[in-house]
């Protein structure tokens, strides 16, 4: 099927045209004199309102047909699955239907790194999720424990440096980071074998990662052995065996079921992914400038909605997995306390292999600090 479905977009990769518009349309609105005051300025408003929209409409009416394919890896309900819908409805009415975005959720077309390889090679246009293999430097924003809550994310991922930061991908993969927020949410442990409440409850247990250094690192500096499994092959790799347990926020924990081959979780807060929205460079810069303004504003609505969506919807993500008879252990502030100290080091070796700078580890201490 998902050959199928690859098949499919590479001959509408290679046929798609840009096509001239034409025509126009225009709106009129009117009202009687013996109409009441209220009424007419509610009239006018809309008057109004649909004169900009048809402003709009005709400002892009002769650029010219596209067609936008996203591909990204999570379920229907989960936060980037809804927001990605909106994104789409936004483009295409923003310009008149003149871009056509058409996004494949739930691991379609492919795992996340498959994905990435495809916006690279020009294959599909954009994809959404924290594949920071052809990034890695997006890896220094997974230190683990280095934000506490919703501000200091978005200070973070708003900041100068995460620009600088995305806008290095163009050089050297061949992609546009169009927007950056969050994968899901804080990310929490959880195990078949026994409550996770220490640090030292994690030596032995082998424990799933999707590849990323910092999640490696942070779990070796504990005790525990990591393998890395492809997140759409995480449920079975868990009910089988393969791993131990994993690391995932609540709503990607209750979009894949996982907690159906999970019985303990730990609520650690450790770590947050970001989740860039990479776009083909080629494809992008060929695009009228008027549709990368527009693509770009509904990126940033689309960013904005779904980390509202993450913060709307964890608690009761949380609530279902109890619900559903699994263990979640809260830690006390001391206990969390030990858990920040032993994965110090992590930091270190951040810097030591190259993932940042110290320069940078302290600038991102800063922007959290300020942050309010």
């Amino acid at each position: 099927m998902k050959k199928k479905i690859l098949a499919t977009l590479l001959t509408a990769t290679m046929s798609v045209a840009m096509l001239a518009g034409c025509g126009s349309s225009s709106k009129t609105a009117a009202t009687t004199a013996a109409a009441p005051a209220a009424a007419a300025e509610t009239t006018a408003a809309a008057a109004s309102q649909d004169a900009g929209a048809g402003a709009e409409a005709a400002a892009v009416e002769d650029l010219g047909d596209f067609t936008m394919i996203v591909g990204h890896a999570q379920p229907e309900g989960n936060p980037r699955f809804v927001s990605m819908e909106k994104f789409a409805a936004d483009v295409e009415e923003k310009t008149g239907g003149h871009v056509k975005v058409t996004v494949y959720g739930n691991g379609q077309l492919g795992t996340e790194k498959e994905m990435l390889e495809q916006v690279v090679q020009g294959t599909v246009q954009g994809m959404r999720g924290g594949q920071f293999d052809f990034s890695p430097r997006l890896l220094m924003f997974t230190a683990p424990f280095l934000t506490q809550n919703r501000a200091e994310v978005t200070a973070l991922l708003q900041s100068d440096l995460a620009k600088s930061v995305c806008a290095e991908a163009e050089g050297s993969t061949g992609t546009v980071i169009i927007n950056l927020c969050d994968a899901g949410g804080y990310r929490q442990f959880s195990n078949n074998n026994h409550p996770i409440t220490k640090p030292d409850d994690l030596k032995g247990l082998k424990m799933r990662t999707n590849g990323m250094k910092t999640i490696d690192l942070t779990f070796q500096q504990m005790g525990a052995s990591t393998v890395s499994v492809p997140y759409a092959d995480l449920y079975m790799g868990l009910k089988t065996g393969v791993a131990d347990g994993q690391e995932n926020p609540w709503v990607n924990v209750v979009g894949m079921k996982f907690y159906e081959v999970q019985k303990y979780f730990t609520q650690v807060n450790y770590q947050f992914h970001p989740d860039p929205f990479y776009v083909n460079a080629t494809w992008w810069n060929a695009l009228p400038e008027q549709y990368r303004t527009i693509i770009s504003e509904c990126a940033t609505e689309m960013g904005k909605y779904n980390d509202q969506l993450i913060d709307e919807n964890s608690e009761a993500a949380k609530q279902q997995i109890v619900d559903a008879g699994a263990e979640v252990y809260e830690p006390t502030e001391d206990e969390l306390a030990a858990f920040k100290a032993a994965v110090e080091p992590v930091y270190e070796q951040m810097v030591s292999e190259g993932i940042c700078t110290q320069e940078e580890m302290d600038q991102m201490k800063e922007i959290v600090a300020n942050a309010k």
